[in-house]
C-alpha cells in the first residue's frame, strides 16, 4: 500500500521485513513476518522528567531494533490513522519493521459473526461458544493488507511453521488454525484478532521516531490484551511516566 506523497507516512508502504505481499493461502488470515534481528539490547535507565524521557528516546533506539515494544503516536504524528495510537512491534531490522495497532477497534465486525464469514462454525453454532470466543477483541491492525488478519497471543499456544514467537511471552499467528482452535475452546489464554498492519520500509521508522513521531517502551500482556482499549494510550505513556497533559504538537524538539 502506497502513499501519495513523496515521504511515506507512518506505516504505509512496506511489505513486512523478510517477507513479500503475495495473496495468503486458503488455510491463511495472514503470513506471519519472517524474523531477521539480532538480540536487542534494552535501554539503561531513563532520565528523570518527561523532556528527558522523550529526549532519551533516539538514543535508546540507536542500541538496538524495537520488535516486541510499543510505540505510542506523540501529537505530532499528522496522519490520523495512526492518531494516539499504540502499536506492538513484531518484527523490526534493517530491511524495515512491522507491527500491529492495539487499541483501534474494528467498529462493528462481530468475532462470532466473522467465524461463520470464514466457514469455521456454522450460523447456528455461534450459542456454542466459548466465553473466549464471545469477547474476542477484532481490532484494525493498520491500514496495510486490511483484508489479512493477524493474532497477537500468549505463548500457551502454539502451531509448528506457523506461529511467530516475538518476546515476553508474545506470540503472532496468521492462519485459520488458530480461529478453529479458539471457537473450539482449545486456543490461547489471550489473544486479540487484528485486521491489517502497519508497516515501515528500512529507515523509515528510525526517521520517525528521530523526528519525534513516536515514544516507545516495554510492552506487558496486561496492555496489550486487555480489554480496556480506550484507555490503552494513556497506560503505555504512564509506563514512561508522562502524562498526556505533558505533550504537545512541539514535544521532544526542545
Amino acid at each position: 500500500m502506497e502513499t501519495e506523497s513523496k515521504r511515506p507516512k507512518a506505516g504505509v508502504g512496506a511489505s513486512k521485513p523478510g517477507g513479500d505481499k503475495s495473496g495468503a493461502g486458503k488455510s491463511d488470515i495472514g503470513n506471519p513476518p519472517a524474523r531477521k534481528t539480532p538480540a536487542r539490547k534494552r535501554a539503561g535507565a531513563r532520565a528523570s522528567g518527561a523532556a528527558k524521557k522523550m529526549g532519551g528516546q533516539s538514543q535508546d533506539f540507536l542500541e538496538g531494533y524495537l520488535d516486541g515494544r510499543l510505540l505510542i503516536a506523540m501529537p505530532v504524528m499528522e496522519d490520523e490513522r495512526f492518531a494516539r495510537s499504540v502499536i506492538y512491534i513484531c518484527a523490526h531490522s534493517s530491511e524495515g519493521a512491522m507491527g500491529i495497532i492495539v487499541n483501534r477497534p474494528a467498529g462493528s465486525i462481530d468475532f462470532p459473526e466473522l467465524l461463520v464469514q470464514l466457514d469455521i462454525v456454522k450460523d447456528a453454532e455461534q450459542i456454542k461458544l466459548p466465553d473466549q470466543a464471545e469477547s474476542m477483541k477484532v481490532l484494525r491492525g493498520g491500514p496495510v493488507e486490511t483484508g489479512r488478519g493477524f493474532v497477537l497471543h500468549s505463548s500457551d499456544f502454539f502451531i509448528q511453521d506457523a506461529t511467530l514467537p516475538i518476546d515476553d511471552g508474545i506470540c503472532l499467528t496468521a492462519t485459520v488454525d488458530i480461529l478453529k482452535a479458539i471457537a473450539g475452546g482449545t486456543g490461547p489464554k489471550h489473544a486479540i484478532l487484528a485486521l491489517g498492519y502497519a508497516g515501515w520500509a528500512p529507515g523509515q521508522l528510525e526517521n520517525e521516531i528521530q523526528d519525534n513521531g513516536w515514544l516507545h517502551c516495554d510492552a506487558d500482556a496486561d496492555l496489550i490484551f486487555g480489554d480496556d482499549i480506550e484507555d490503552k494510550y494513556t497506560r503505555a505513556l504512564g509506563k514512561l511516566g508522562i502524562e498526556p497533559g505533558m505533550l504537545s504538537a512541539e514535544a521532544g524538539h526542545a
